[in-house]
């Protein structure tokens, strides 16, 4: 079974709210077609994070638009779309509410964007989020954050941004998360984080060369073990990427339980060269399978398992 771990779809109506995503973001039948021709049974749809709640008067009304509409079409395609839902972030008191929609619309995952208004998610705002996903087993998909995201105070450019700002703002993201102790607070929340987790596997291992220095000299907190072993728990999407030498540092940094293999649909149409990398790594085919379909399925038997245990509790 092959699952594609991240891909888009805007609902034309929240679209056509956005900057950027009015065209090609909505063509669902273009993507059946290209999962037909690569052989992909199901695809996750997660948010792309976009302008569109700051030209819809605020989260809560792009959430009231993008939640139903995405557990409409996976209602339709129910064998071939996974839903992903979008939280009200701007306003803690309806978290819970959405939370509770959210599941009751079929949606099977959380997506969050790395950071909201230059706050990242070690906030407090985000814990009720966590503590519903561990209760729940839910998996929480974590995307770049497009609307500021860290550096753009200084550097603002079509191609500089998207390249490099929006993948730091990933890792970073990682990096306040661990500091602020939200993997030790919340140890059964599976987080997936885009993009291999950003510049994260090239500085693996300075983060535990660094740490360990800093340590000696009493310059940072103990955060209980080397940062290191916080990102091997995590897992990370391959967003597309048909780099080989990207996919082997990523596996230095997470075995090949925790990489889950992405397109990156509609921003990545090339899905043959995105699932070759994997096939033309020196993986075994269980390894690859793991890679391609088996890590994510296995999250969503663990949340669908949890649904049963608490039916019956």
């Amino acid at each position: 079974m092959t699952i594609d771990a991240h891909s888009h779809y805007m609902p034309p109506q929240v679209a056509q709210k956005t900057s950027f995503f009015k065209e090609h973001w909505s063509d669902v039948n273009q993507q059946l077609r290209l999962m037909d021709e690569h052989h992909v049974d199901q695809a996750l749809l997660v948010y792309p994070t976009s302008d569109a709640h700051m030209n819809m008067g605020g989260w809560r009304a792009l959430c009231d638009a993008y939640n139903p509409a995405i557990a409409d079409l996976v209602k339709k395609h129910q064998d071939r779309f996974i839903g992903a839902g979008i939280l009200p972030v701007d306003f803690t008191d309806a978290i819970t509410q959405e939370l509770k929609r959210i599941e009751d619309l079929g949606l099977k995952v959380i997506s969050l964007a790395s950071s909201y208004d230059g706050r990242y998610l070690d906030d407090p705002r985000f814990f009720l989020v966590y503590e519903f996903a561990q209760t729940k087993r839910m998996p929480i998909h974590v995307h770049p954050q497009i609307m500021n995201p860290i550096g753009e105070e200084r550097v603002r450019d079509p191609l500089l941004s998207p390249v490099l700002e929006y993948v730091f703002d990933v890792s970073m993201c990682i990096g306040q998360m661990m500091m602020a102790g939200v993997f030790l607070k919340f140890p059964e929340v599976n987080f997936i984080f885009a993009h291999y987790g950003g510049v994260l596997p090239i500085v693996k291992e300075r983060f535990d060369t660094t740490y360990t220095m800093l340590r000696h000299r009493n310059f940072v907190k103990d955060i209980s073990k080397n940062p290191s072993e916080y990102f091997s728990n995590l897992y990370f999407d391959t967003s597309g990427s048909k780099s080989k030498a990207s996919l082997l540092a990523a596996l230095e940094m997470a075995d090949y339980h925790h990489i889950l293999w992405g397109s990156d649909f509609p921003a990545n149409l090339n899905l043959a060269d995105s699932l070759g990398v994997i096939a033309h790594t020196i993986l075994s085919a269980q390894e690859r399978n793991c890679l391609l379909g088996h890590n994510f399925k296995h999250l969503l038997e663990s949340s669908e398992t949890s649904k049963i245990v608490q039916k019956f509790s």
